[in-house]
């Protein structure tokens, strides 16, 4: 069963393509995370599913039905909490949600009911009549999602709902979309991956306008236990170059040199044990080597290679 289905999906701005061809579906009660470097197409995609963009070509269908036939029945089955957040800082944030419901047209009758449970499963019953201009980051989010449930949607698009709060807050919003979730279809665009690891249960990656991996999340980490990564720390002239052109290596990141030892992370795929080369290397060249193992594959590498080299997964 699919409730959300994106077939050929493109959007362009003048010359600049901000999506290409995207295809995908989406079932009911799935948590997915939606990654890409900036400007790779993330929020596009996401205002073209929630209607405040049209694509230029190909289709989005929701529940089976094209957008452009379902129109307003469509989004008021979608819940929608954009990266600005737009509130209006001068309402309290019980008139802030009374507005939202009158917009939503739930039925005068509904009102009061639908707006307590928004405001007990997103915890803003201590600001509830405060100004919103005077409630911390943390809680404008909290209230933001809260506008994003409130009429029980069947789809929730969340972009960068926990962009630029601090470590704690981070927490509390993660744990709130997780409880969210267990109900609903979510799509989660984020930055953060440790954020995806613990909410989703799929991932899409987008790299220039174009989907690059697409599975369960599990899945993916194993796909990047398929890398290695070698942490070297030496002394020694023109450590970086060397490293950079040594045979199996695909990609060196540098770390800082301190005392003039040179701190680097290696890239190669799991059957290229670059170790020994590197070992070599030094003793041919007179470096001195500090350190040299071999860590784990992560997510994070994963999406770094495929949203810089134009991988495919």
């Amino acid at each position: 069963m699919t409730l959300l289905t994106l077939e050929g999906v493109g959007k362009r701005f003048g010359a600049v393509v901000a999506v290409d061809h995207v295809d995908c579906t989406i079932g009911p009660g799935e948590v997915v995370g939606f990654l890409g470097p900036n400007g790779a197409g993330k929020s596009t995609t996401m205002r073209m599913i929630t209607q405040y963009l049209e694509p230029d070509q190909g289709t989005i269908q929701f529940d089976g039905i094209p957008l452009d036939d379902a129109g307003r029945a469509a989004k008021q089955r979608i819940g929608y909490l954009p990266e600005n957040n737009p509130l209006y800082p001068d309402m309290l944030v019980a008139e802030y949600l009374d507005f939202i419901v009158r917009l939503r047209e739930i039925p005068t009758a509904a009102r009061r009911g639908a707006i307590d449970r928004a405001v007990a499963r997103t915890g803003i019953e201590s600001v509830f009549y405060r100004p919103i201009r005077d409630v911390s980051k943390g809680f404008r989010q909290r209230v933001g999602l809260a506008q994003a449930i409130v009429h029980e949607p069947d789809l929730l698009v969340l972009d960068e709902p926990t962009e630029g709060l601090d470590p704690n807050q981070r927490i509390e919003i993660r744990h709130l979309i997780s409880e969210v979730g267990r109900d609903r279809t979510v799509i989660l665009s984020t930055h953060v991956l440790s954020e995806v690891q613990h909410t989703c249960t799929r991932l899409l990656i987008i790299s220039r306008g174009r989907l690059v991996a697409d599975g369960p999340v599990g899945e993916l980490i194993a796909r990047a236990q398929g890398l290695q990564q070698i942490a070297v720390e030496i002394e020694g002239a023109g450590v970086v170059d060397v490293l950079r052109g040594l045979p199996g290596v695909t990609g060196v990141e540098e770390r800082g040199v301190r005392d003039g030892r040179a701190s680097v992370t290696l890239t190669a795929a799991a059957e290229d044990d670059v170790r020994p080369a590197v070992f070599r290397l030094a003793a041919e060249r007179g470096w001195t080597l500090y350190e040299l193992h071999q860590e784990a594959g992560s997510l994070e590498e994963l999406f770094r290679q495929l949203t810089t080299e134009g991988g495919r997964a």
